[in-house]
């Protein structure tokens, strides 16, 4: 696995291959320090996957080269704020071939059965912009080509909710020429339904931990992936600040340490973990050796606008 750092990585420079970007790293929705909200780009032969929508994503891909015009499908982890409060700007930037962006189907995967509902109201929100812009800029029916899909659970994720996650398979949610995307339930009380993603391509795997407690289900998605791009919580830092016992204890028991996540990682026998979301406010060194404490492979803490390179690449079918 190799990484490159740099806000302003360009997918122009991407033909064949796999690319994870850390568009965005930081936790929200309080603003802690410069870097922009999660979100991450998962780059397949230069056309590119998104999953979150934090604050900033929008000018990240922009200044990553990614384009309108080169999305295929966008995933939404769970509908906390921090992860969905800029799709609309996303949508609306990156829509028409006056700003270079998408003018066909374009699905949008998130918890059912919700996400529909709030893509619905969004555009709804949106409906004189969008109907001045057909006209006078020439652009397709926004409303037509977005496509919100709900992800329904399956059988075996009965008995689940908030505060209980079952063991379970993950489940496929989409699949395309390039890329097969798996989904499992995780732990994130008391949001329901939460999911990391799975994304398999004939280059490598990369696996999206979402926002999760330490959770079994993370591993068994994560299972022989070359990254693992997961979540961390800087416990320390809330538990000496002035943070209501409310807000710790949602820290506790729906966030990730550096040490649990290097326990999934090894559980998981990955190639590579990065850390994204990050919650607290910790030097990069102090967060590495959390996992470190727990897991031998590389780990790298995730910088906006970062680039991986999985180092095994599949035989071309």
């Amino acid at each position: 696995m190799t990484a490159s750092s740099g806000a302003a990585a360009d997918a122009s420079n991407v033909t064949a291959g796999l690319d994870v970007i850390t568009l965005g790293t930081a936790a929200g929705p309080a603003i802690r320090s410069g870097a922009p909200g999660i979100a991450t780009a998962i780059v397949i032969d230069g056309l590119h996957y998104l999953v979150d929508f934090g604050l900033g994503c929008t000018r990240q891909a922009h200044d990553a080269g990614l384009r309108g015009r080169d999305l295929r499908a966008a995933f939404i982890t769970h509908l906390h704020s921090d992860h969905v409060g800029e799709l609309p700007a996303y949508l609306l930037w990156n829509w028409g071939a006056p700003v270079d962006g998408f003018t066909d189907d374009v699905p949008i995967h998130g918890p059912g059965p919700r996400t529909g509902a709030m893509i619905e109201h969004v555009l709804a929100a949106f409906d004189e912009d969008i109907s001045i812009r057909i006209v006078d800029e020439g652009r397709p029916d926004l409303r037509r080509i977005v496509r919100p899909v709900d992800i329904v659970l399956p059988a075996d994720a009965a008995g689940a909710g908030p505060e209980a996650t079952p063991a379970m398979r993950p489940f496929e949610i989409h699949r395309d020429e390039r890329v097969t995307v798996t989904a499992i339930l995780v732990q994130h009380p008391p949001v329901f339904p939460s999911f990391a993603f799975r994304f398999d391509t004939r280059y490598g795997s990369v696996v999206i931990s979402g926002d999760t407690t330490e959770c079994a289900n993370v591993a068994t998605l994560a299972a022989g992936a070359d990254l693992l791009v997961h979540e961390a919580v800087d416990l320390a830092y809330f538990a000496s600040g002035d943070f209501s016992a409310e807000f710790l204890n949602h820290q506790q028991i729906s966030h990730t340490t550096p040490a649990g996540v290097g326990r999934v990682a090894t559980a998981a026998g990955v190639g590579h973990v990065v850390l994204s979301h990050l919650a607290g406010v910790a030097t990069d060194a102090q967060w590495a050796a959390g996992v470190a404490a727990e897991f031998a492979g590389p780990v790298t803490v995730a910088q906006p606008g970062q680039r991986f390179v999985p180092g095994r690449v599949a035989a071309s079918s």
